[in-house]
């Protein structure tokens, strides 16, 4: 993604917030957590023979 392109979406998401940056962070935040419960469960119960011994990371390298 380019820089003009990022900092649209960023402008976009805060917009979205009512021009609030915290609220925009702490719900972005939110939602990461949520995610990584998603993916947790997903991975509890996928099998591994499915899965092909795939293992989810929960935070970016």
């Amino acid at each position: 993604m380019s820089t003009k392109a990022a900092t649209q979406e960023i402008d976009a998401v805060i917009e979205a917030y009512g021009g609030d940056a915290r609220a925009a962070v702490r719900e972005l935040l939110a939602d990461a957590d949520f995610l990584r419960d998603q993916l947790y469960t997903a991975s509890v119960l996928v099998s591994k023979g499915y899965a092909r011994s795939w293992k989810p990371q929960y935070e970016r390298p």
